[in-house]
């Protein structure tokens, strides 16, 4: 993965585009420090395909229950795996992680980089053969940031385009900065030039639906007519989704025809073995054996890093962690580094910050809170909080099981022994999980951020500045809040990274979050795929994998 270079581009990037350059989540791969006035159009070839038979060629994949196969109001990487599969929008991310035309085939960016021009290739398609026009983007952009929709995730994601924000909250009948100039060109307007502004529009916010469809079948999400590269041919809850290539997408026919999820059915890797899944993800207790030469397993062996971090999140409007003091305690009571060699068996790494490894502005040296017992003692004593007025604590984590994950056990036992607390765990299914987060009900809650596209904008901004929607942890501060928003607008390369270094160490001092690891992939896989791909984060992989002949 050529991390470094995506960001350069994301934290450069004036007002142009540069299609298919650079590297990571790419979007125009400038130089970066002063601006310019250009206007750049970008083409990419297309190839077709005739009617054909998709019986074959199947994968099969373990996957798990999406919350809503809905773009629009996606929060979650599950729901979000097949949504990439099924939809799309005007541009998007390839294998290399470049930012390229989707259903654009030409982009155009005026001198001042606020106005963007979509041309629509003229086929681009839904999945019944219809063709995509500049009104269908239109409409979809509307319906995502519409009041009655109220989706949780499109301000965030689309409030950079003038009037959003009117419209969202019902202030304004239109949306403004959206307009179809004619049937195969659409218009954007953003309030400011914003370095990443491309790359927020591969996030499914801004995925094309079918309104026909949309206002005559309330259950239109059981069978989308999408525009992506696969359809949804099957949904079996708790068993099974399937999505079959599209013979309409203007990419041609995949190798892999046909994907086959299994949603349940016990150990993914038991079903690997006995030749009934051609992937599998490697568990904890079976990784020794998965990295073992002598192991049957070996020779299937993959492991890649994932463009995301876990952490523990607080609700610092919740006692007692409206006390900062507590919260950094309690980040340096935790031992991560034995827990991730021990617990995890090596199969993680320790966060040495926020911004995982691949954004733009990362560093290998360890910015976060250190474990260290004595000085988290001492951090508590400085609290309002004490054992005669401590407020019981609960921790929420996902899951059904009689007792609490590995990690989970150890984060508890050490706050037992370093800080006397005594916390309670308690379990949520992944939908009821994410309800409690976005309702701000959690007091405090283990979870991970995977990255949507390698800009610090779209984790320390998204995730943590006090105005957003998605910051469920309610902190606010101004000092960081003002660093966030001059690296949104600022084109200087070496400045935007230095006030988004400079913000990420704020946020740890301050401690809403406490880092624990970034991510990483273990997985086998079969010798019938020739090529497995991977993603460091989520965006379509069905496309990129090839199937031996």
């Amino acid at each position: 993965m050529s991390s470094r270079q995506l960001s350069g581009i994301l934290l450069g990037v004036v007002g142009l585009l540069v299609l298919a350059i650079g590297g990571l989540s790419a979007i125009l791969l400038l130089q970066g420090n002063e601006q310019e006035t250009t206007t750049t159009a970008v083409d990419q070839s297309v190839s077709s395909t005739d009617k054909v038979d998709l019986s074959g060629r199947e994968l099969r994949l373990p996957g798990g229950e999406p919350v809503t196969l809905d773009p629009h109001l996606t929060t979650d990487a599950v729901s979000g795996a097949y949504i990439v599969e099924i939809y799309s929008g005007l541009v998007t991310m390839n294998a290399e992680l470049e930012i390229v035309p989707d259903l654009a085939e030409s982009i155009e960016i005026s001198s001042d980089g606020l106005v963007y021009v979509f041309s629509l290739r003229e086929d681009a398609k839904f999945h019944d053969g219809r063709a995509v026009t500049a009104e269908d983007v239109v409409w979809s952009i509307h319906r995502a940031a519409s009041p009655e929709l109220r989706s949780t995730v499109t301000l965030e994601y689309l409030k950079d385009i003038v009037g959003v924000r009117e419209y969202y909250y019902g202030l304004k009948p239109e949306l403004a900065g959206v307009v179809a100039l004619d049937d195969r060109t659409i218009q954007i307007t953003i309030d400011s030039p914003k370095p990443y502004f491309l790359a927020k529009l591969t996030y499914p916010s801004a995925f094309v639906v079918d309104r026909s469809q949309i206002e005559s079948n309330r259950n239109w999400v059981r069978s989308p007519n999408a525009t992506g590269p696969y359809k949804l041919a099957e949904w079996n809850l708790g068993e099974s989704i399937v999505l079959e290539a599209s013979e309409h997408h203007y990419l041609g026919l995949p190798s892999v025809h046909r994907a086959i999820y299994t949603l349940a059915g016990g150990s993914a890797l038991t079903r690997f073995e006995n030749d009934e899944l051609d992937v599998a993800y490697i568990s904890i207790n079976d990784i020794d054996r998965a990295r073992d030469p002598s192991s049957s397993l070996y020779k299937y062996y993959q492991a890649t890093a994932s463009m995301s971090v876990s952490y523990i999140a607080f609700n610092v409007t919740q006692a007692p962690f409206d006390d900062v003091h507590v919260r950094r305690a309690m980040a340096m009571a935790i031992d991560r580094k034995t827990i991730a060699e021990i617990t995890f068996n090596g199969m993680t790494m320790p966060a040495t910050g926020i911004l995982p490894p691949g954004v733009f502005g990362y560093t290998e040296s360890d910015k976060t809170l250190p474990y260290d017992p004595e000085a988290a003692r001492a951090e508590f004593s400085k609290s309002k909080y004490n054992s005669s007025n401590m407020p019981p604590i609960v921790y929420t984590e996902t899951g059904g099981g009689a007792s609490a994950g590995l990690d989970t056990q150890a984060f508890i036992e050490q706050w037992r022994q370093v800080l006397g607390l005594e916390i309670e765990v308690r379990q949520a299914d992944w939908a009821s999980f994410l309800d409690l987060i976005d309702s701000n009900s959690a007091q405090m809650w283990g979870i991970g951020w995977s990255m949507d596209y390698p800009d610090p904008e779209n984790i320390l901004d998204i995730k943590l500045h006090g105005e957003s929607r998605e910051n469920n942890t309610l902190f606010s501060s101004p000092e960081i809040n003002a660093l966030l928003e001059k690296a949104r607008t600022n084109f200087s390369v070496s400045e935007r990274i230095a006030q988004y270094q400079e913000a990420e160490l704020l946020l740890i001092e301050a401690a809403p979050w406490i880092p624990l690891w970034f991510g990483s992939n273990h997985v086998v896989v079969s010798e019938d795929i020739e090529h497995w791909f991977e993603p460091p984060m989520t965006l379509p992989r069905l496309q990129h994998i090839k199937l031996r002949d």
